[in-house]
């Protein structure tokens, strides 16, 4: 088998034990032409140290600001020499042999774009996570996942073309992203790889689900799973990305539905719960819109 290097970048932001969990995965792994770039995002302490101290075999990147999941990942591109480059979460943990099936798909498959792996959420009795996506539902704006929350009994075995890759782990070809460009940075957070995904395949790539690929994932460990910035950016960037990937009716009918339903709805639940800072966060995610009216 041809074994061209892969870059595997991942971000660490205040969680050097997750990270360190990672790359400890990452080193029983199979294939044996890997390097580990690990881009921390200016983390407020400096337990990040502690990456470099248990695994020097690292490069790793200590960025003087927080650029986000699309900034830190462009960040860890840059240094970046492999022929595939691998973004990774840093809460996650892979199979041993997971690198070898998606490297064979692009080296079979010209075409191919991106590539996720079979995702199963960490200490379950394997749920499911990811197993192929049906894309953005263009009335709502949200994403329909294959396979969410079913117990892996092989009904997803099957790898096959899928509308969009998962952000938690995805393979890019270096030659695609040099022709379609790095990850966009204006989500910050969230939704960035969704954008990617579309712009790959506008460029006449295709995306694929990889299931003999298989990596195990901490679900919301670095940002939490009720933080007031997750409620910000996936509200704010799901407008966004209508704005950027949707038009005709399917634009307007998104939009309406997001603004008319889905965020008075959540507005509601926050209010009942007294959340008020979600209730704000929500409020500026709007409000950066009415800022930002032109093309983004």
């Amino acid at each position: 088998m041809v074994t061209p290097l892969v870059s595997v970048i991942s971000i660490n932001y205040n969680q050097a034990q997750v990270t360190c969990a990672m790359v400890a995965s990452l080193l029983r792994v199979t294939y044996p032409n890997i390097e580990i770039i690990v881009v921390d995002n200016a983390s407020p302490n400096d337990e990040s140290q502690l990456i470099t101290r248990q695994f020097p075999q690292v490069k790793f990147i200590q960025s003087g600001q927080n650029l986000g999941f699309a900034g830190g990942n462009n960040l860890g591109l840059a240094v970046a020499k492999g022929e595939y480059i691998l973004f990774l979460n840093n809460d996650t943990e892979v199979d041993p042999g997971f690198i070898e099936p998606l490297v064979q798909l692009f080296e079979r498959n010209p075409t191919a774009g991106i590539a996720s792996p079979k995702i199963l959420y960490y200490g379950t009795d394997n749920l499911i996570q990811y197993a192929g996506s049906q894309g953005i539902n263009t009335w709502t704006g949200r994403s329909i996942t294959i396979g969410q929350l079913e117990p892996d009994r092989g009904q997803h075995n099957r790898s096959r073309p899928t509308q969009l890759a998962d952000g938690a782990a995805m393979m890019v070809p270096r030659r695609v992203i040099e022709a379609v460009g790095p990850m966009p940075e204006v989500y910050f957070l969230y939704y960035e790889e969704l954008d990617w995904c579309e712009s790959i395949k506008r460029a006449g790539y295709s995306c694929h689900y990889v299931a003999e690929s298989a990596i195990y994932h901490k679900e919301s460990t670095s940002v939490g799973k009720a933080s007031v910035l997750k409620t910000y950016y996936m509200n704010r960037n799901r407008l966004l990305f209508i704005r950027r990937n949707f038009n005709g009716w399917a634009r307007w009918t998104s939009t309406f539905v997001f603004l008319a339903a889905a965020l008075p709805k959540k507005a509601f639940a926050h209010s009942l719960h007294r959340e008020w800072t979600h209730l704000k966060a929500l409020g500026r995610g709007l409000s950066w819109h009415l800022q930002h009216p032109g093309g983004l």
